[in-house]
């Protein structure tokens, strides 16, 4: 059974359920139960044709479950006939079916939400970590937004900004998460910037192609993380950092600043300096400060206070953590960093410990618990 087709198959057959008139928490699980209805069948009887198989099922599903539901019993006039069986056409719907979950009727922020959960393949708890909130409220948010639009049809698409903010936490999920989406993501969002002359887009997709021009040097042979002035920067894809910076330039050149260019030019100075000693500190705090101007967002203060830290010295960046709110993931992390910066093992240990317990997956755990280790080691030689 070839699960990753069945993922790459679900945003089509979802988007021709919801055409054919299916509201959007139906379809959802219809098609949801086509899938573990392939997974049942699929692997003695696989299909020739494997999404005109999961598109009649799954409409077949939703209209078993809108018959037995007498409170919908209204909808069924507006199904459309069953799809007849056969080849279905080899179309990639899923940029599309993000625009149709960013529909006007939900704010962006349940738009986000509904989306990464239905389309993204995050779980409820990825998205509330990239939100910040708790996992319970992230899981009403998500029903909410599944309720406003169970009576909607999609025939009116959300907007660019909500679109590329999801896009923006598929790929971080998929760059540093447990879930590999980021190539996805990058995929979807040059399909956009080829469509959409939009100086946003440009910035998104030179800030995805930055980051991941480095992927291959963030991790050791051993699976840990390896931070960035430590990588082996000759292990960077000079073609893909050529790339990004070449459509950031082309973006900036327009004059409408936003804040994925502004995120996409930090990434480009720490691209640009041959070794981490020569990384133009002063310039990202400048980067910074408009980006914080553009987003006011507690994230970005944090890594401001970081880049502080290096531009102006520790002290420096201790000054500016200390206006932030500790409770802030990755604070302690930060703070641990800017003491042993300023030449406080015995606090920073204490606090990459701390740090190692709040950490959101693994790779970052082992990471902060081997830099308390390693300073308690220094401390008793």
């Amino acid at each position: 059974m070839n699960e990753a087709l069945l993922r790459s198959l679900t945003p089509s057959v979802l988007t021709v359920l919801v055409r054919r008139g299916a509201d959007f928490a139906a379809a959802e699980d219809a098609v949801q139960d086509a899938l573990v209805e392939a997974l049942r069948v699929w692997a003695s009887d696989p299909p020739r044709d494997a999404k005109g198989w999961l598109v009649t099922v799954a409409w077949r599903k939703f209209l078993d479950a809108t018959r037995a539901d007498t409170a919908r019993r209204r909808r069924e006039d507006r199904v459309e006939e069953e799809p007849a069986p056969g080849p279905a056409p080899a179309v990639d719907d899923t940029l599309q079916l993000y625009f149709l979950c960013a529909h006007p009727s939900l704010t962006p922020a349940s738009a986000v939400a509904l989306t990464l959960r239905a389309v993204g393949g995050l779980t409820t708890r990825q998205i509330a970590e990239a939100y910040l909130v708790p996992e319970a409220t992230m899981a009403q948010r998500i029903s909410r937004a599944k309720r406003t639009v169970s009576d909607v049809r999609f025939d009116r698409p959300g907007d660019v900004a909500t679109v590329l903010r999801v896009l923006y936490l598929v790929f971080n999920e998929g760059y540093s998460g447990d879930v590999d989406l980021a190539a996805e993501a990058i995929r979807l969002t040059q399909q956009l910037a080829a469509s959409i002359n939009h100086p946003e887009v440009a910035g998104l997709l030179a800030l995805m192609l930055l980051h991941h021009a480095r992927r291959a040097a963030r991790t050791a042979p051993d699976g840990s993380l390896v931070p960035l002035a430590e990588q082996d920067r000759g292990r960077w894809d000079t073609a893909l950092i050529a790339e990004g910076v070449g459509i950031l330039q082309a973006a900036l050149a327009r004059d409408r600043l936003g804040e994925f260019q502004a995120q996409a030019a930090i990434a480009a100075l720490h691209a640009d300096a041959p070794t981490a000693e020569e990384t133009d500190w002063v310039q990202i705090v400048e980067w910074y400060d408009e980006l914080a101007r553009l987003t006011d967002s507690p994230v970005v203060r944090l890594n401001r206070a970081v880049a502080v830290g290096e531009a102006d010295g520790p002290r420096a960046g201790l000054a500016a953590l200390a206006a932030l709110d500790a409770s802030l993931p990755r604070h302690t992390a930060v703070a641990a960093y800017l003491h042993e910066r300023d030449g406080d093992p015995a606090t920073a240990a204490r606090l990459y410990a701390e740090a190692a317990h709040k950490a959101p997956n693994l790779a970052e755990r082992d990471h902060l618990t081997r830099q308390a280790a390693r300073l308690n080691a220094r401390r008793d030689r």
